[in-house]
């Protein structure tokens, strides 16, 4: 028998709060979170907007040595277990730590540290030879990604199976699936999983600037990330985590534990097509919707809410506006649809992740969180994407999607769970 799989407790640092509750409070009220960057000169940029965390780790409780030691994006990812570990309710010293275990979705992993230590080392890029006298003794820890699932499950005691899955833009849908995987075939019992990324750094914004992936939208950083909108012209970089408990169900409705979804389908697929490019009829993220929604054993006018990639550029856009409708059917015409990017930006890896507690707190509280700056939608984006103001409905399925340069395309299920009391 298959076990079935829930999740008991969400910790999510996102711009615009400092928690799951301050998360949902912004997307519930359609608030955004874009600014002007302010971690450093931005001037020189084509882009210069961002999604950015206001973080204090001595606020979250890191002491010195793990601040010294981690990353910003391993900070993000322990502060956010933590918070899930409280929520979850779950005494994890009193379940054997090889049954716990940890799997961590990142596209860039330490690109903060990697980036700053090179400019200390070269001296601003000055030095062409670097001077190793001047390198941090963690430097190791930074270069090694596998290095941010170790604090995790450090954080925790989790001695079983320890994964980071990078997937670039999918890693976040990508990494939950897996643990999901983990508890259905019964290798573990409980799996700390989800999502970190902090690129908004000079190299990484140089990067999507030489493609030209970001937004140019400067003088209007509020309302930059415009998803589905005729007007689009790009994505706003962002950085964030968020960070899950996921338990056997049986186990948890033994010990009446709070539960926010159960995640009953889970696909992902590669095109196999173009490092950036997608075809215009959804075909790739189609394959991973139907595999998902089979694997739920549901039909899709089940769907009740879809909670978007919707990153704002033009092709991606229309791209999975063509899969809903080839998986969906008519359905896709009823059923909302969102992109919670226009409030929070993109931030890679973690966006995966960050959506999935968006689309679990959304079955909770019964709201579907608006895509904000819609004014003009698209014509090619002719579906009901829930402009501007949140939507109360009560939803009992969601299906939340993600997709990632070099052809990822993933796609998530979860189901609201009446009770789990014995």
């Amino acid at each position: 028998m298959t076990r079935r799989v829930v999740i008991t407790g969400i910790g999510v640092r996102a711009p615009g709060g400092s928690g799951t509750k301050e998360f949902w409070d912004l997307l519930s009220s359609g608030r955004t979170a874009t600014r002007s960057i302010t971690f450093f000169d931005p001037a020189k940029f084509r882009s210069r907007v961002a999604g950015e965390v206001d973080f204090d780790p001595v606020q979250e409780g890191l002491t010195p040595r793990e601040i010294r030691r981690m990353d910003r994006a391993a900070q993000f990812a322990v502060v956010c277990a933590r918070e899930a570990a409280a929520d979850s309710g779950l005494g994890f010293e009193a379940v054997d730590p090889h049954r716990i275990g940890v799997s961590l979705g990142s596209a860039v992993a330490a690109a903060t540290s990697l980036e700053q230590e090179y400019l200390v080392l070269s001296d601003g890029g000055k030095d062409w030879t670097v001077d190793p006298a001047y390198l941090t003794p963690h430097m190791f820890d930074h270069m090694v990604p596998s290095i941010l699932p170790a604090e995790v499950a450090w954080s925790v005691g989790a001695e079983g199976p320890v994964t980071l899955v990078s997937d670039g833009c999918t890693s976040g849908l990508d990494s939950v699936g897996y643990a999901c995987r983990l508890i259905r075939e019964g290798t573990v019992d409980v799996m700390l999983t989800g999502a970190t990324d902090t690129p908004v750094t000079p190299i990484v914004a140089a990067c999507f600037d030489a493609i030209k992936a970001t937004t140019p939208r400067n003088d209007d950083p509020a309302h930059a990330s415009r998803p589905f909108d005729a007007s689009r012209n790009g994505f706003v970089l962002a950085e964030g985590a968020a960070m899950f408990v996921l338990e056997e169900y049986e186990s948890a409705r033994r010990r009446g534990a709070p539960v926010y979804a159960e995640v009953t389908g889970y696909a992902t697929r590669l095109n196999a097509h173009h490092m950036t490019g997608l075809r215009p009829d959804g075909r790739e993220m189609a394959e991973a919707i139907r595999v998902a929604l089979d694997e739920s054993r549901i039909d899709p006018a089940e769907v009740g809410y879809v909670n978007a990639h919707g990153s704002g550029t033009k092709q991606n856009d229309r791209h999975e506006t063509a899969a809903f409708k080839r998986t969906l059917g008519a359905h896709a015409y009823r059923v909302p649809v969102s992109s919670i990017k226009s409030m929070v930006g993109h931030s890679l890896g973690a966006i995966g992740s960050i959506e999935i507690a968006a689309s679990a707190l959304a079955l909770k509280y019964g709201v579907v969180p608006p895509t904000a700056n819609l004014h003009t939608p698209d014509p090619e984006c002719d579906l009901d994407y829930v402009p501007l103001v949140a939507r109360e409905q009560r939803i009992d399925t969601v299906l939340t999607v993600g997709s990632g340069f070099g052809g990822f395309q993933s796609a998530m299920v979860l189901r609201r769970v009446e009770r789990t009391t014995a």
